[in-house]
C-alpha cells in the first residue's frame, strides 16, 4: 500500500484500532440472540408439555428460566450498549485531535472556518453509539432465525425466507427512493448554516448598516430549501416505513395461518406454529429497524466520507527538519501563487532576502498581494511556485509546531480566542507569568490590561468581543512578540491604533530589532515606515522595487517631468 492510500485511509485505521470493542460487541451479540431464543423454545415446551401433561412443576421451572434468560439478556443489551459508548471515546481520543488539526490547515487553505467537519466527525460517533448500529449487530442473525424455523417445519422456513428477500429488496428500494432528497437536505442544511455562522460573525455590519432583513431573506431561501428536501425526505422515509412495518406485521400473522393450517393438517404441533411466529418477527426486526434508522445511517456514511476526504486531503506532517532556533535570515525565492480555480496569480516571482535583526517595510496598494505575501512567510499558505526559506531551510519543511515557537505574526483580521488575556498572549502555553508581563510591556499594554476587570485572568469572549479594537489589536501585538520569536509579521498592525499606540508600535519595533529579531510589517502609516530598515513595493503581484529606505522613498518621492503641453492655435 502506496503512501497516498495509507493517508487516505487514516480514518479506517482508526476504526480497526478499535476492533476488539467491536468483537467485544459482536460477542455480547451471540449471546443475546441467543437469549432470545428462550421465548421461542418457552412457547414450545408449554403448548407441546406443560398443557397435555398438566405439569405445574414444569410450568414454574420453565417460566423461571425464562425469566433468568430475560434477565440476562437484559444485563448483557445494557453491557452492549456501554462497550459501544467506550469505542465511541476511544475513536475520539485517538482521532479527534489529528480532525481538529486537518480542519485548522484545511481552513488555513480555503480560507474559511469549517467547523461542520467537527460536527461530521461527531455525527459518525454518535452513530456508533444508537440503535442503528445494534440493529447492525443483530442482523447477522437473521438467517439462524429462519434456518430454526426450517427446523421446525420446511414449509414454515420457506415462507421465512421468502419473508425476509421481501423486506430486504424494501430496504434497497427504500435506499433508492429516499438517498437523493437526504443528500440533497444535508447539503442545503450545511449551507444554511454555514451561511449563519458567516452572519453572526458580522452582527455589527449587519445591524449598523440594516441589513437583517435581506439577510433573513436570503437565510429563508436557503432555510426554505432546506426543509423542502428534509420533508421529501422524511415522507418518503415514513411511508417505507410504515409500508415495511405493515409487511412485517402480515408476515408474523400469515406465519400463524400457515401454521394452523399445518396443525390442522397435523403435519406440526401449536407450539411450533407460536414458535415460529415469534422467530419469524425477530427475523425481521433488525431489517425494520435498520429502514427506521436509514437516515442516520446515510448520514454517518456520508459524514464518514466527508471525514476521510478530509483527512486524506490534509495528511500529517511525518517527517520534518527539527532545526536549532534560526537567527532569522528570511529569503523568498521566485515567490508565485494563484488561488484554487483562478487563473491569475494573486503573487508572481517574488524575490528578496533579508539579514536577521533587520525590519522589512512592506508597501503597496489594494490588492498588491500583500497580506498573501504575509501568510507565505509565515507558512500558512503553500506556494504555486518558489520557496520561502528561513535561514536556508524551507518553511514547509520545518514541523510546525516547532517552528511556530520561533514565528510571531499578526493578521490583518485580528481574532482573540474565548479565553483569558493571560492565555491569548500566551499562546495557550504552559508560560511563564514574566514571559507574559514582558510580551504585553513590548506592545505597551501592560498597563491597559491591569486596568480591566480582573487584569491578566479577564475573560475577553469570543473573538475579543469585549475589547476595543485597539485593545485586541495590542494584545495581539504581545502575542506575536511572546517568546521573544526569530521573525515576527506584522500585517497592518496599526489600522486600529491611535497616534499613541503608533508611538508605542514604533517602540516595539525597535526593541525587536535590538534583540536580533527579523521583523516584517505591512504598512503605510510614516511613524512605521520610519523604523525599517528596507522596503519591498508590491504592485499587482509582483515587487516593483526593493532596497534601503531611504533608496526606496527617495524613488517614491522623486517628481515625475510632466511635458510642456503646446498652446493651441487659431
Amino acid at each position: 500500500m502506496s503512501i497516498l492510500r495509507k493517508k487516505a485511509d487514516e480514518f479506517r485505521q482508526s476504526l480497526q484500532a478499535c476492533q476488539s470493542y467491536f468483537v467485544t460487541a459482536a460477542i455480547f451479540s451471540l449471546a443475546i440472540n441467543l437469549l432470545y431464543l428462550a421465548g421461542p423454545l418457552y412457547m414450545l415446551q408449554v403448548y407441546d408439555r406443560v398443557i397435555s401433561s398438566a405439569s405445574e412443576i414444569t410450568l414454574l421451572m420453565l417460566t423461571l428460566a425464562l425469566l433468568l434468560a430475560f434477565m440476562a439478556l437484559a444485563g448483557l443489551d445494557a453491557v452492549r450498549a456501554r462497550v459501544l459508548t467506550r469505542t465511541s471515546i476511544r475513536l475520539d481520543r485517538m482521532i479527534a485531535p489529528r480532525v481538529m488539526t486537518a480542519i485548522i490547515d484545511h481552513s488555513a487553505k480555503i480560507g474559511g472556518a469549517r467547523s461542520q467537519l467537527l460536527r461530521d466527525f461527531d455525527t459518525f460517533r454518535q452513530f456508533i453509539t444508537g440503535s442503528g448500529i445494534h440493529a447492525v449487530f443483530d442482523l447477522p442473525w437473521s438467517p439462524i432465525y429462519i434456518a430454526v424455523i426450517f427446523c421446525l417445519h420446511p414449509f414454515l422456513g420457506a415462507f421465512a425466507l421468502g419473508c425476509s428477500i421481501i423486506l430486504v429488496l424494501m430496504a434497497f428500494l427504500n435506499e433508492w427512493i429516499v438517498k437523493p432528497p437526504l443528500s440533497e437536505s444535508s447539503e442545503a442544511a450545511n449551507r444554511n448554516y454555514s451561511f449563519t455562522e458567516m452572519s453572526l460573525r458580522n452582527t455589527e455590519v449587519v445591524r449598523a448598516m440594516g441589513m437583517t432583513a435581506g439577510l433573513l431573506n436570503r437565510w429563508s431561501r436557503d432555510r426554505d430549501r432546506m426543509l423542502e428536501r428534509q420533508v421529501a425526505a422524511s415522507d418518503r422515509a415514513a411511508t417505507m416505513q410504515s409500508m415495511i412495518r405493515f409487511l412485517r406485521l402480515s408476515m408474523q400473522s400469515l406465519i400463524l395461518g400457515l401454521g394452523a393450517y399445518l396443525v390442522i393438517e397435523r403435519m406440526t404441533t401449536a407450539g411450533a406454529m407460536f414458535a415460529a411466529s415469534i422467530l419469524l418477527g425477530r427475523a425481521l426486526q433488525p431489517i425494520e429497524q435498520i429502514v427506521g434508522s436509514w437516515r442516520s445511517l446515510v448520514s454517518a456514511r456520508g459524514a464518514f466520507l466527508r471525514v476521510r476526504d478530509l483527512l486524506g486531503a490534509n495528511p500529517p506532517r511525518q517527517s520534518g527538519l527539527t532545526l536549532p532556533r534560526p537567527e532569522g535570515r528570511l529569503s523568498v525565492e521566485a515567490l508565485s501563487f494563484a488561488a484554487p480555480g483562478t487563473s491569475k496569480p494573486i503573487l508572481r516571482g517574488v524575490t528578496f532576502q533579508i539579514e536577521p535583526g533587520e525590519v522589512l517595510g512592506i508597501i503597496g496598494p489594494s490588492g498588491a498581494g500583500k497580506s498573501t505575501l504575509a501568510r507565505h512567510i509565515v507558512g500558512v499558505q503553500a506556494p504555486s511556485a518558489g520557496a520561502v526559506r528561513l535561514d536556508g531551510s524551507d518553511v514547509s519543511s520545518w514541523i510546525r509546531s516547532s517552528l511556530g515557537e520561533h514565528l510571531g505574526y499578526l493578521p490583518q483580521d485580528i481574532e482573540l480566542f474565548a479565553d483569558t488575556v493571560a492565555a491569548n498572549i500566551c499562546r495557550f502555553k504552559d508560560g511563564d507569568d514574566k514571559d507574559i508581563i514582558l510580551a504585553a510591556r513590548m506592545a505597551d499594554v501592560h498597563e491597559m490590561i491591569l486596568r480591566l476587570v480582573d487584569g491578566y485572568d479577564t475573560q475577553v469572549g469570543e473573538g475579543g468581543a469585549i475589547l476595543s479594537g485597539g485593545y485586541r489589536q495590542r494584545i495581539g501585538l504581545a502575542r506575536a512578540v511572546y517568546g521573544n520569536p526569530s521573525l515576527v509579521v506584522l500585517d497592518e498592525p496599526s489600522s486600529n491604533l491611535d497616534a499613541e499606540g503608533d508611538a508605542a508600535l514604533a517602540d516595539c519595533i525597535t526593541q525587536l530589532k535590538k534583540r536580533g529579531t527579523t521583523v516584517v510589517i505591512i504598512s503605510h502609516r510614516p511613524a512605521t515606515i520610519g523604523v525599517v530598515d528596507k522596503i519591498l513595493v508590491l504592485r499587482e503581484g509582483v515587487a516593483e522595487m526593493f532596497g534601503p529606505r531611504s533608496e526606496i522613498l527617495a524613488r517614491l518621492t522623486r517628481p515625475v517631468p510632466v511635458p510642456a503641453v503646446r498652446g493651441a492655435t487659431g
